[in-house]
């Protein structure tokens, strides 16, 4: 072979070892930093799950239930719950009302979710003072403890665990995740998580930061809370669907700082790690439902009523999720109408 070109073929072959070289080193540098990273996480999220576990009252587990589940092998219940423990309300955690009750129900093998919203007006029986009264009140009679067994009396299904988060965490928990994706039904004038009306949305799907989500979740005088549930939902789906993003994974320490000392539960971490076998394939199936019902101001006071029948195949179709009972129910959901004017809430 020529000299000269056997010299230039092996400056071709060293500089293409080179490149390579340079090549793995960068994706070794890479693998090292994320699997950094990833302990990194780990450690930030467990002990923010240990300053953020707390027992409701003494329930270690349902009275529902005969033996406590475990999410990596049973079907599970879980209950969100919001509250507004603002300065301004001066109502303190356990003093506070649930401004939000969602529960999902979690089936093992199919690994799909239910996710019913209760309305916070329905007017349902709180065992603790012994009547009916709206149920965002079951949480000023007696904190976490009660809310939950309140929602088990209605539903008349085990909540297996319970996760409770403040307004603070909802709005910087979307603001970490760098907003989510929602649709707005109507041109909005609400208030922010600083009960200033600021916040102005107008119709479309679109993405919204974390005050602006809130706003759409709280608003509830242009339509009624069957429609706010719903609203909610969806921004409880929103949030799972960009969680669950590869985009996500480097903003999980700013979500984790985001949740901080704003969230309560009764999940471990090792519980709460048992939960990625939902979004392993990603977002999981999440069929929502609402709690149908009328309006009812005969005694001075509005209630949501519940529709007997509709509370009946509901809880039926949960029962059905966490293998309680054979499947029955083929209950579905309905549209919500919207419409174009400004909303103003200034109900309490």
């Amino acid at each position: 072979m020529n000299r000269r070109l056997y010299k230039k073929e092996k400056k071709k072959s060293s500089k293409k070892r080179k490149i390579l070289t340079i090549s793995l080193i960068i994706v070794a540098s890479m693998l090292i930093s994320l699997s950094t990273y990833a302990v990194y996480l780990t450690k930030k999220a467990e002990l923010a799950a240990g300053n953020a576990f707390q027992i409701a009252g003494d329930r270690e587990k349902s009275t529902l239930r005969e033996e406590k589940v475990e999410p990596l092998n049973d079907n599970v219940s879980v209950l969100f719950i919001g509250i507004d423990d603002s300065e301004e309300r001066n109502q303190g955690d356990e003093n506070s009302r649930s401004d939000a009750l969602m529960l999902a129900t979690l089936n093992n093998k199919s690994k799909t979710v239910k996710l019913v919203s209760i309305p916070r007006d329905s007017y349902v029986y709180i065992d603790e003072v012994g009547y009916k009264d709206k149920i965002t009140h079951a949480h000023a009679y007696g904190g976490t403890r009660v809310a939950i067994e309140t929602v088990e009396n209605l539903l008349e299904v085990p909540v297996d665990y319970y996760v409770k988060m403040n307004f603070d965490a909802f709005v910087d928990v979307i603001d970490a995740l760098g907003g989510i994706e929602a649709e707005v039904p109507y041109k909005l004038l609400e208030k922010d998580e600083n009960n200033k009306r600021t916040v102005q949305l107008e119709p479309g799907l679109q993405e919204l930061d974390g005050r602006e989500a809130l706003a759409l979740a709280r608003t509830r005088k242009l339509d009624n809370d069957i429609e706010r549930g719903k609203r909610q939902q969806m921004i409880l789906s929103s949030i799972i669907k960009k969680a669950s993003s590869a985009s996500s994974f480097t903003k999980y320490g700013e979500v984790i700082d985001a949740v901080g000392e704003n969230m309560k539960t009764d999940l471990t971490f090792d519980e709460m790690k048992s939960f990625f076998e939902y979004i392993k394939g990603g977002v999981p199936q999440i069929d929502t439902l609402s709690l149908e019902g009328y309006d009812d101001m005969s005694t001075g006071v509005y209630y949501w009523k519940l529709d007997e029948e509709s509370l009946e195949e509901t809880q039926d179709l949960l029962k059905s999720h966490l293998g309680l009972q054979p499947e029955t129910s083929n209950i579905s959901d309905n549209e919500s109408d919207t419409n174009n004017n400004y909303a103003v809430d200034d109900r309490p």
